[in-house]
This record gives structure tokens, C-alpha cells and sequence, in this order.
């Protein structure tokens, strides 16, 4: 059934729903991409970004013409948004990989494979979250703790970054890495803020 086919109180959920289901399927394919660079998984990275910025905008304008909601206005909102920030790191990640000519380390892939997988848990804790609020919680919380090994790699990677730079080619190298690596720490940041908003919505709902 089409998500803009049910009925009004639901329409929120799915929008939600889409929106986290586009972030997991953007982190796919930045997964996919980190692993052998191609300019058809760029390209892809981006329609899934602008896909889900669409339905963003209708959740939005739904939100601003809909009265009485399922959830909290501002949790609604403020989920939309960090799911949606999910998704834009990723692909400015690509962005910035693309521009800057750098090419995925082992720690870049670790970090996306960790990222990939708590936006897994994000997708099914939104998909959760209406009928089966506790088990939407347990995926929150296993998400928080992805984004805490993926911090975990970030740091190693950072500190390993800079340990002793060979030359002026090698310090160049070195930034552009690090604004990577921003990028990807940056999106876990906002996988855990999703995560906290999920935790909110399910307190509200006990």
C-alpha cells in the first residue's frame, strides 16, 4: 500500500517510516561505495539524498497544516530532522571523498559498515515505534551503542592520522582525511540524537 494512501493519523508514521528507510538504504550504498568507488553508486547516494528530502518536505508541510498529531509535534519534527541529517552526512561524505580525490581506508569503511548498521536500528525502531514501542526502544539503544564503537574507530583513526607526517604531500593527505573522517563522526552524532528522540517518544507513550 502506498504511504500516502492511509489514513490521516498514520500519515506521520509513515512519512518516518520512509524517511528512516531512505537513511538506511543511503548508508548501503555509501557502504558500497567506500568499498569500490564508482561514480554510479555516487550518483546513487544522491537520488536516494533527494528522495528523501521530498518526503521531508511533505511531512513538513503536512506538519504545519495538521492540527491534532500521533506523536508529539516537536518529537515528530526533531526525529524528521536527525534522521534526515543521517543521510545528508552521507552524502556530502561522497561529496567531499569525490572533490578532495580521496580514496576509503580501513577505517572509513569501518566507520561506515558501524554507521550502516545503527541506521538499521533506526529504521526499525521508526518502524516499531507505533505498535511495539519497548522493542522500538531496544533498537535505540543498540544504535547508541553502534555510534559509541563507531567513535571508538574515528578516534583510533584520528590518532593514527597524525602520527608523524612524512612530508607536505603526506600533511595534505592528512586534513582531507580528517574532513572525512568529520564527516562520518558527524553523522554518528546525529544517528545517536535520532536514537535519544525515539527513547523521548517511547518514555511519552508508557
Amino acid at each position: 500500500m502506498s504511504i500516502f494512501s492511509r489514513k490521516k493519523q498514520d500519515r506521520f508514521i509513515e512519512l518516518l517510516i520512509k524517511q528512516a528507510e531512505f537513511a538506511f538504504e543511503g548508508m548501503q550504498m555509501l557502504l558500497a561505495y567506500v568499498r569500490q568507488p564508482d561514480a554510479a553508486l555516487a550518483q546513487q547516494v544522491s537520488d536516494i539524498e533527494g528522495q528523501a528530502d521530498e518526503v521531508r518536505r511533505i511531512l513538513i508541510d503536512e506538519l504545519n497544516r495538521t492540527f491534532v498529531t500521533p506523536l508529539d509535534r516537536e518529537d515528530i519534527f526533531a526525529l524528521s530532522l536527525t534522521v534526515d541529517d543521517i543521510l545528508d552526512y552521507a552524502f556530502t561524505t561522497v561529496e567531499e571523498m569525490s572533490l578532495l580525490k580521496i580514496q576509503p581506508n580501513q577505517y572509513v569503511e569501518r566507520m561506515v559498515s558501524l554507521l550502516t548498521d545503527a541506521a538499521r536500528e533506526i529504521y526499525n525502531g521508526v518502524l516499531r515505534l507505533e505498535d511495539h514501542p519497548n522493542v522500538a526502544n531496544d533498537h535505540a539503544v543498540r544504535a547508541k551503542a553502534l555510534e559509541n564503537r563507531m567513535e571508538a574507530v574515528y578516534r583510533e583513526a584520528i590518532a593514527d592520522l597524525f602520527d608523524g607526517p612524512r612530508d607536505i604531500d603526506h600533511v595534505v593527505e592528512m586534513l582531507k582525511l580528517r574532513e572525512i573522517y568529520r564527516h562520518l563522526s558527524n553523522a554518528a552524532d546525529r544517528g545517536d540524537q535520532a536514537a535519544n528522540v525515539i527513547g523521548d517518544i517511547v518514555v511519552k507513550k508508557m
